[in-house]
Parts: C-alpha cells; structure tokens; sequence
C-alpha cells in the first residue's frame, strides 16, 4: 500500500502541542500477528478443527475474548472461552519467550521519541503477562506506561485504554497521537479523541478525517506526528 500522508503533514511543526505518544503492540510496534495465529492454528488443531485463512482478518486486532468466541463459533470446537484464552495465552508466550522482532522503523522511532522526552505509552488488548514478556525483549524503559487488555473494563474497539494512557501521563486525548494497525485499536483511539496514524499489517485500513495511513513506521517521525497535533490549530 503506498502512503495516504498529505505532504502538508510530513513537514516538522516544532513549537506544537503534541503532548504524548501511544503505541499498540502487535503487528505495529512488534511483529506478532502471525504468532497470534499460529497459535490459534495449533491450538484448534489440537482440537480437532482446521481454521479457515479467511478467518485471520476477523479476529486480528481485537480482545482475546472475541476473536476467540469468533474461532469457538466458527469451528464449534468443545472448549470454553476462559480455556481457550488461557490456551492461546500460552502457546503464544511459548513462541514470544524466545524474543520478538520489532516492526520496522520502530527502533529508530523510540529512540528518537525518547530523546525529545516525548511521554509514550505501549497500550494493548494483550493480557498484562504478554505484554510483560514482550517488553523484556523491547525493553520497558522505553515507556512511562503500559496499558494492557485485561487492565480496563472495555478494551478495544473502546476508548477506555487511550483514555487510560492519557490520564496517566497526564495528557489531554486530543493532544495525542495514537500509531495503530488494526481498525479495532483505530476505532478505539478515534473513539477517545487522539489523532490516529494507521499503519496497516493484515488488514488494509483506509484514511478518515483525523486519520492517515502510512505503509510502515519508516514513514513516522516525531516531526510527522508533531504536525498532526498542529494541524488541529
């Protein structure tokens, strides 16, 4: 997909009210999704059911608790949700234990992010304990928070973990830039008023008023992002 940016959105705004940096986690800061679903292959193979290909856009991006009731529905595998979420959990920790390899541009992303004292949070629908096993790998310094999926009452498509990340860094949502590659954590930022860059990864996603997509982190900088805020002047 070549980018939708405006080349008026590409230009640094410095002096702009971009007050924090929120990042999901699967498929835009680290490349995981596929590991998401192998792991429902092998776990519903276990089962006794083959998944359909077509499935993978379904349940990528969203909370354990629907992508996985989807696969129970489709398949009508014998299994209950709260075991199936421990399963997936499992067998997804299995491959990410052994490191995860970061999306690119992101690396260059953070380090820039972290030399302007941008405040940046890594907000995910992931549990917590996923979270934590991929940030021994990415390395937790590189956030003043970490939002998981099991943390919030409502986790994507709704706003409550941006609205979360904002409050804890003390920012306001409409001054915040949200990074996204799933219409699911794209609906839920835009629910909470930040400004969104989509950044598809299976699933393409089109760009919206107070949205653009990019093709990949590489086209992100923290000027980019500062210029989102400025345009809302």
């Amino acid at each position: 997909m070549t980018s939708t940016v405006p080349a008026s959105l590409t230009r640094t705004a410095e002096g702009s009210a971009l007050q924090a940096v929120f990042l999901d986690m699967d498929g835009t800061l680290v490349d995981t999704e596929g590991f998401w679903w192998d792991a429902e292959v092998e776990a519903f193979a276990e089962l006794g059911h083959e998944l359909d290909e077509a499935w993978r856009d379904v349940v990528v991006g969203g909370p354990m608790t629907r992508s996985a009731g989807y696969l129970i529905e489709a398949t009508g595998a014998r299994i209950t949700l709260p075991e199936l979420s421990v399963l997936l959990n499992d067998k997804f920790e299995q491959r990410i234990s052994r490191g995860v390899p970061l999306m690119p541009g992101a690396e260059r992303l953070l380090n820039e992010l972290a030399a302007h004292s941008v405040p940046t949070a890594l907000v995910s629908a992931s549990h917590r304990r996923i979270i934590d096993t991929v940030l021994r790998s990415v390395g937790p310094d590189r956030f003043t928070l970490t939002v998981a999926g099991d943390e919030v009452a409502r986790t994507k498509p709704h706003p409550d973990p941006y609205l979360l990340a904002a409050k804890g860094v003390g920012a306001d949502p409409l001054r915040c830039a949200v990074i996204e590659d799933t219409a699911t954590g794209v609906a839920a930022a835009e629910a909470a008023g930040c400004r969104v860059v989509a950044v598809p990864s299976v699933a393409p996603i089109a760009p919206a008023a107070g949205r653009v997509v990019v093709r990949s982190l590489e086209d992100v900088d923290l000027g980019f992002l500062r210029s989102l805020i400025t345009s809302l002047n």
